[in-house]
């Protein structure tokens, strides 16, 4: 047998006459000289050992002393052996391969040097790759597929009835997460966009439909929101019907405390599968499993049916509501132009919740025979009817996704080992939602940003539920208003909400002039930026807190409307801490910034899951004026926050060594791969 450690000949034979063979003679069963011939002196063997007439090139390429195997050495044609090169499934294997853990040496090797693997190039002709894909496995040879003819028809149109052929061609593969097809050594040829024009990138759909597509996606998250905040309309109904006390404790409440709960934890669970397995399944998935989750509300024979079975509607809705957000990622490129679908999201996703309290009220109105009840029967039939018009308007906006589906469509038109990026993926689903469970929660504990952010936008969130019930209580106590009455007064939250949007691009566009400031990434809007506007507006929130305390107080004697407007102004300061909070974590953990956002997700919805459980005995308790003037001072400390990171950002996020990894990694500048992990919201 043949030198097994591989050591580099002597740089004297090249003086010598002995020559460097060409890669093109590796082919046909060409092997590597053994090291043994060019060890004592010995010269590389003459080109009459290489088959077809392969030339040598020349040995003025060498200098005295230099190393063969820094590539800037071949010059003049000399090239290192291509994948191409290799026949009979040859290929690269990952640097993962070398026995042992070896690995590919980085610098050039000196003179007696072991390369590791050598063994296996004498044997099968095979370069170790020093890119590896997945451990114990072979990185496939690489090809470029090209797509121009053979998908044509599959390229992206505008029409409806495009659309409608879609929805009966429609492919019904959704990817498999954890399962790596390319196990097998071949020659696998990698699948991608057909130049950068490629019609089927979600980046290059036309304007007209992206807004279509932003627009219905939009509207999904207003209807998937309207079941969290309608279902009060009905506790004075279910409390008869039930037996169920709702005074002093507001028992009433679990079934929100049970909506929440599953808001918190099911998007860290499912949202992270979408990645892979694509948005559209997601969205679908999910809200059929809210809709089959309203039935048994609707029939429930005993409230405990209701605390359980809306467990399963809050996660389905919270699942569909932050899928929006990645979808908004994969059509709109770059901040500039993501800047007003982003917003009108965040407006829709505060909208959603906040009208339920009036849609529920109004179908009271109109059912009197068991109302609370046709709050979910009406509920079913717009959202059912729904379905299928979604699924002719929408498609799958994952660029991966995308990818993977052309590539199997390839592989059976040409029978070739066609393949995405995406395939070579080796994750399994139960690391997926342990990275999902594991990185969030370390986030929370270690990350002082993540943490005062959470509190922050949690306490925000909570307030938006604690009005659910605190309105009703105070309008119906002072004025005497019906549940229908109080329901309009809380669509002050929505108007707060409008005004929030109406000036979002005032904050849009103080941001992106703040890159020509950057001093840290030139060109780069500061993420510090997304936080100016914020500070006036959590100023607002707490002040109308304050504002609607003390016009509740009197028994009526103060106009109605004072306190409505204190509602509207705590909308307002709502919407700018959830934008502020969902922009800043994006821009400064941007790689991390899916498990920033499902630590803030399971931090506000926690919040809206238990504060309105202390509605009743606060207000009660302290009164109306001192109720409002906690709430109130617990905002305005929180205010701080923004003002904090303002002042200290950067150099608190030189300290933070999750922002250090993600703001200073060269890999991570990408707005693209940015853009992808901006699916929790």
């Amino acid at each position: 047998m043949e030198n097994q450690a591989g050591r580099i000949p002597s740089i004297q034979p090249f003086k010598e006459g002995g020559e460097l063979p060409s890669t093109e003679h590796f082919q046909d069963g060409g092997q590597i000289p053994s090291t043994r011939a060019a060890q004592g002196g010995g010269q590389i063997p003459s080109t009459q050992h290489f088959q077809e007439d392969g030339q040598i090139p020349s040995t003025q390429q060498f200098q005295e002393g230099e190393q063969m195997s820094s590539t800037q050495h071949f010059q003049e044609g000399g090239q290192i052996p291509s994948a191409q090169q290799f026949q009979e499934g040859g290929h690269i294997p990952s640097a993962q391969s070398v026995p042992g853990g070896g690995q590919v040496p980085t610098q050039p090797a000196q003179d007696g040097e072991e390369i590791p693997f050598t063994e296996a190039i004498r044997e099968g002709g095979r370069i170790p790759y020093t890119q590896p894909v997945g451990e114990f496995h072979d990185r496939p040879q690489v090809k470029r597929a090209s797509t121009s003819s053979s998908l044509h028809h599959n390229r992206f149109k505008d029409s409806f009835l495009s659309r409608v052929h879609s929805f009966f061609q429609r492919d019904s593969h959704i990817g498999h997460v954890g399962r790596n097809p390319l196990r097998d050594n071949k020659n696998v040829e990698i699948h991608t966009w057909n130049g950068p024009n490629d019609p089927d990138n979600p980046f290059n759909w036309s304007k007209t439909y992206k807004w279509i597509l932003t627009l219905t996606i939009c509207f999904i998250s207003i209807l998937t929101g309207l079941p969290a905040g309608s279902y009060g309309a009905g506790n004075k109904y279910m409390a008869e019907r039930f037996h169920v006390q709702n005074e002093p404790f507001p028992n009433l409440a679990w079934a929100t405390t049970s909506w929440n709960m599953g808001a918190a934890f099911w998007p860290m669970i499912f949202v992270p599968l979408t990645e892979s397995s694509g948005r559209m399944p997601g969205y679908f998935v999910a809200y059929f499993i809210l809709v089959v989750s309203l039935f048994p509300s609707a029939f429930a024979p005993n409230f405990a049916t209701l605390v359980v079975t809306r467990f399963f509607g809050g996660g389905a809705s919270s699942v569909s509501i932050n899928i929006v957000g990645g979808s908004i990622s994969d059509v709109w490129y770059g901040d500039k132009a993501r800047s007003l679908p982003m917003s009108l999201f965040g407006f829709t996703s505060v909208v959603g919740i906040a009208l339920g309290p009036f849609i529920g009220s109004a179908i009271l109105q109109i059912h009197r025979s068991s109302p609370w009840r046709w709050i979910f029967v009406i509920q079913i039939i717009y959202n059912a009817g729904l379905i299928p018009i979604f699924w002719l308007i929408l498609r799958e906006t994952r660029a991966d996704v995308i990818l993977k589906k052309r590539a199997k469509k390839l592989r059976l038109e040409t029978g070739r080992p066609i393949y995405a990026e995406a395939d070579l993926d080796t994750t399994s689903v139960m690391k997926l939602i342990q990275i999902s469970f594991e990185r969030p929660t370390r986030m929370l504990l270690t990350e002082p940003v993540v943490i005062f952010f959470t509190l922050w936008v949690s306490f925000a969130w909570g307030i938006l539920f604690l009005f659910f019930s605190s309105v009703a209580q105070t309008f119906s106590a002072n004025y005497g208003w019906s549940t229908f009455q109080t329901g309009l007064v809380q669509l002050a939250i929505s108007c707060g909400a409008v005004v929030g949007t109406v000036l979002n691009p005032i904050q849009d566009w103080i941001y992106l002039r703040s890159a020509r400031r950057n001093r840290e990434r030139p060109g780069k809007p500061i993420p510090e930026a997304r936080l100016y506007t914020s500070i006036p507006g959590s100023l607002l929130f707490a002040g109308g807190l304050f504002w609607y305390g003390w016009g509740s107080v009197g028994d009526g004697s103060i106009s109605w409307i004072v306190p409505a407007l204190g509602v509207g102004c705590t909308g307002v300061g709502i919407y700018s801490i959830y934008m502020a909070v969902v922009n800043y974590l994006t821009d400064a953990y941007e790689k991390y910034a899916a498990s920033a956002l499902s630590a803030a997700s399971l931090g506000r919805n926690t919040f809206g899951a238990f504060l309105p459980l202390a509605s009743y005995q606060l207000f009660q308790n302290l009164g109306y004026g001192w109720a409002g003037s906690l709430l109130g001072f617990i905002g305005l400390a929180l205010s701080v926050v923004p003002v904090v990171l303002v002042l200290k950002g950067p150099a608190i996020r030189r300290r933070s060594p999750f922002m250090r990894e993600a703001m200073f990694d060269p890999g991570s500048n990408s707005d693209q791969d940015r853009d992808s992990e901006k699916t929790e919201v």
